[in-house]
């Protein structure tokens, strides 16, 4: 039985790492169907770090998106900061964290990504607006582009590039700011999916300064108006997540052959909801934009085509 990602921690371990790794597959099939999708394309070492890595960051999210929220507090950041510095150090806290352990010792995971994903969600407890984009790029790096980072450290480089003569005195190059753009370009997506539903929570992630471009209110916001205005805004975030889309493809050949494939997939998959949200009108308050599992398996082809020839 699945246990929930906001259930308090453990210290009594109960699982194998083999059994705590299929808590995070069913923890990340149930919650990141996209993302899941593309790890499934995945050798069978890297898709299990993969989920163990989301199922770390999942639960992070939920202590201040999740049933818990409410009463949490910074302090409990930190004690959560303390029992990620106890998985780096080999001493799991819960049965989800064997897996992420285990995940450690095969793969060169950095723990910083981490430290700064806490931050991201501690922004979350102060903070319902961001002023400028500046602000909203750092609230995205945080709880984002640090996934990409993680990931990397997982999917590995392609050094086959750098064995041929005239490049071999190269070092290998390793895509970390792609890595973070694509990360910040799915959170973009995310926030823009998701207006109505942060509305009601009293949030708005779209900065304040652009809000400001388009003559368009807090008020009207709230309110779900959806004009000339709101949808000349809409095409410039859309544009804006475009720009950090093509930034994370130039990335994706730096990675291990086998690494393309699910990361081209999952480009594919989640850029496709910007088009889904220009298809509903912009109308992003009372209509969800996703993309049906058909047209995902659909796209596969081409992710494939990308991932040979790009």
């Amino acid at each position: 039985m699945l246990q929930l990602p906001d259930s308090p921690p453990c210290m009594k371990i109960s699982v194998s790492a083999e059994e705590s790794y299929q808590l995070c597959r069913q923890l990340t099939a149930k919650y990141a169907k996209t993302f899941y999708l593309g790890t499934m394309l995945m050798s069978p070492a890297k898709r299990s770090a993969i989920w163990a890595i989301y199922a770390w960051c999942r639960r992070t999210d939920e202590l201040v998106d999740g049933p818990l929220a409410a009463i949490t507090t910074p302090e409990t950041l930190e004690d959560w900061e303390k029992q990620l510095e106890s998985i780096f150090a080999g001493i799991p806290q819960h049965d989800f964290d064997v897996a992420l352990v285990d995940a450690l010792e095969r793969f060169p995971i950095d723990i910083q990504p981490f430290r700064d994903m806490i931050s991201g969600q501690g922004m979350d407890l102060y903070r319902s607006r961001y002023e400028t984009f500046d602000k909203l790029y750092l609230y995205c790096y945080r709880v984002a582009g640090t996934v990409g980072l993680m990931s990397t450290a997982v999917m590995g480089i392609d050094n086959q590039r750098y064995t041929t003569p005239w490049n071999c005195h190269q070092q290998p190059y390793i895509p970390s700011q792609e890595a973070i753009a694509l990360g910040i370009a799915c959170q973009l997506t995310n926030i823009l999916r998701d207006v109505g539903e942060d509305a009601r929570r009293g949030r708005i992630y779209i900065p304040l300064e652009d809000l400001q471009r388009f003559n368009y209110t807090e008020e009207e916001l709230f309110a779900g108006v959806v004009d000339d205005r709101w949808k000349a805004l809409m095409r410039f975030q859309i544009a804006r997540a475009r720009e950090y889309y093509v930034q994370a493809e130039k990335g994706i050949s730096h990675l291990s052959a086998d690494a393309r494939l699910p990361v081209w997939a999952a480009l594919t998959h989640y850029s496709r909801i910007l088009g889904k949200i220009e298809s509903n009108g912009y109308n992003t308050f009372s209509q969800r934009a996703y993309v049906p599992q058909w047209q995902k398996l659909i796209s596969l082809p081409l992710a494939w085509v990308r991932s040979q020839v790009l």
